[in-house]
């Protein structure tokens, strides 16, 4: 009987939670991980786990549960990651970045087939990710619902991305896609913490250079965040960046003197 967690692609693609509530939806999420393959769960900061109530609603996954990593913080949850998909019940009024859950599937399963590591983000029970926690996130990944009743609990919702990317593995091995171009580049993707020191050193160059208000700057860093989240910028393109911004800043210090 094939073993689809064994699949290199699905090897590659983490389910994370954040700060979640009942252990019971741990256990939850650890069985609709396993029906579908997945086998790489990330909590960060669960308010109990581990638990009876989580080994419990796991069924037969309870080595999902045993194997699963514990973290403080997002960005330790999503270390080594090229692409982060940030779940999200409701579309936001800022525009991130935004794929269908199908769409999520297959650049999930095209990116993990070329070697690089993919996240799968699911807030809080109760209120989701925080607009901080989605600026981490390259796309804002929706499952369309019924207006009239649009709610799923936190499994029911991993269970449908983690089912896209089972489907999607048969669609990129047939070569198909849903109008996503197949991630071929040479250069690795950079990770997210890569990313995450570039816009710092953004941020820091065009207050360097009078371009930016530090006070008003939440609003255009995030354009900025969604700019480059959309272009995939690999480990090479990062570096030239910042060689781009470190030039910048020589050149203001040096009129500064």
């Amino acid at each position: 009987m094939k073993d689809y967690s064994q699949h290199p692609a699905l090897k590659n693609i983490r389910v994370v939670l954040i700060e979640t509530t009942h252990p019971g939806n741990i256990g939850a999420v650890a069985r609709a991980m396993k029906n579908m393959g997945l086998s790489r769960l990330v909590l960060v900061k669960p308010k109990c786990f581990p638990s009876v109530e989580a080994s419990t609603r796991a069924s037969s996954a309870a080595d999902i549960l045993a194997n699963a990593s514990v973290v403080e913080s997002l960005s330790e949850a999503v270390a080594g990651v090229q692409v982060v998909f940030g779940a999200s019940a409701r579309l936001r009024k800022v525009c991130w970045p935004q794929k269908s859950v199908r769409e999520t599937g297959v650049l999930a399963v095209q990116t993990a087939n070329a070697g690089g590591e993919v996240a799968l983000v699911f807030g809080r029970e109760s209120s989701g990710l925080t607009n901080e926690e989605m600026d981490a996130c390259h796309y804002l990944s929706h499952i369309p619902t019924n207006p009239a009743y649009s709610s799923l609990n936190l499994a029911q919702a991993v269970q449908v991305f983690a089912y896209e990317c089972l489907m999607a593995t048969d669609l990129v091995n047939d070569q198909s896609s849903v109008g996503e171009k197949t991630l071929q580049k040479q250069t690795p993707l950079a990770t997210a913490e890569q990313l995450e020191g570039f816009y710092q050193h953004l941020f820091q160059a065009l207050q360097d250079i009078e371009f930016l208000d530090p006070a008003k700057n939440a609003r255009f860093m995030r354009r900025m965040r969604r700019l480059f989240h959309r272009t995939q910028l690999d480990q090479k393109e990062v570096d030239i960046l910042r060689g781009i911004l470190t030039a910048a800043q020589r050149k203001a210090k040096q009129k500064g003197e």
